[in-house]
């Protein structure tokens, strides 16, 4: 079992699921270093935005930081008695890995690297590994398990997340570290990044501009709403925190896909507002489905999501026009 009086690093602590988590474990009393570059991918005030109720807390370490750079991270582990790492930062997107693959493979691969091998050096045991629904590729069968093949990804990103979970299985293997490899399924609400679908699309329905709809509208997401995510997160740590020698992949979904027609339904039903919908063809990399098996996080979490897509869709309405005034 792993010190609790430790502090626990999170990186991409000031990005959408990291900020959540960071607030949870705070109010809990778990000290929390944060290490984020505040990447260009989106703008820095909405990371800034995320961590503005904590960052003055004497829990919270703001660290600004690439995890590419092994100098930063070595000082880091040096410095700080960490007990254990979640490792969220990567580069997110199917669609611009598809155009610049050598940056998703260099951050979210070789930084994953320098992460596991600094941890190897300072004895850090502990290692959630923020993977993705992305990784199972167009998987025929469904719903989709951690038992399921998984050496068939089709986005740069898939791959990379891929990975790093070879990676953490290696370390595993040869470190005895303990590792649980987290499969997030399109995390949705209030805060999420301005790139994703729920978000763009209800900026877009209140600006009055047109969606862009890929393909019939039948493909289908298990949206996940943030607050079900991060209870997985925080069970999957305690899970660590009462175990050893682990090594785990575990789906965190919501057990219930949606049509891309149906979101949008759902959408206009809640604002009472209709969209311009503009068509095109299915993107490359993009996934046909994504249909969580959530049997094993039942099983060693606890994990029992309770956020409907139309609840966690009302909140994200409410959070929208407060930014809005």
């Amino acid at each position: 079992m792993m010190p609790l009086n430790n502090s626990m690093l999170i990186t991409g602590g000031a990005g959408f699921i990291g900020s959540y988590l960071i607030n949870q474990l705070i109010v809990k009393g778990v000290n929390v270093i944060c290490l984020d570059n505040f990447d260009e991918f989106y703008p820095r005030k909405s990371k800034e935005n995320n961590i503005k109720s904590f960052i003055a807390s004497p829990l919270f370490t703001l660290i600004e930081g690439d995890i590419r750079n092994k100098e930063l991270l070595d000082d880091i582990f040096k410095k700080q008695t960490i007990g254990i790492v979640i490792h969220l930062a990567a580069k997110a997107g199917v669609r611009p890995s598809i155009i610049n693959p050598q940056e998703y493979f260099d951050v979210n691969v070789n930084g994953t690297l320098n992460l596991l091998e600094v941890m190897k050096n300072h004895s850090v045991q502990n290692f959630i590994f923020a993977s993705s629904s992305s990784i199972y590729g167009n998987n025929l069968k469904i719903p989709y398990s951690e038992l399921d093949n998984v050496d068939f990804p089709i986005s740069p990103y898939a791959c990379s997340k891929k990975s790093g979970e070879l990676l953490t299985h290696t370390y595993h293997t040869l470190y005895n570290m303990n590792v649980i490899n987290l499969r997030f399924f399109t995390v949705y609400g209030p805060g999420q990044r301005p790139d994703l679908a729920i978000h763009k699309f209800v900026n877009n329905i209140y600006k009055n501009i047109p969606i862009e709809v890929y393909g019939d509208g039948s493909t289908s997401r298990d949206y996940t709403y943030i607050d079900d995510t991060v209870t997985g997160i925080l069970a999957a740590i305690h899970y660590l925190e009462i175990n050893t020698n682990v090594y785990e992949t575990i789906n965190l979904g919501n057990n219930y896909p949606v049509k891309l027609s149906d979101l949008i339904e759902i959408i206009e039903e809640i604002t009472q507002k209709k969209f311009i919908e503009k068509k095109l063809p299915i993107q490359m990399g993009d996934v046909n489905i994504t249909f969580a098996d959530i049997t094993k996080a039942k099983q060693l979490l606890n994990y029992h999501p309770k956020v409907s897509l139309k609840e966690g869709v009302i909140n994200f309405k409410k959070w929208y026009e407060k930014k809005l005034v």
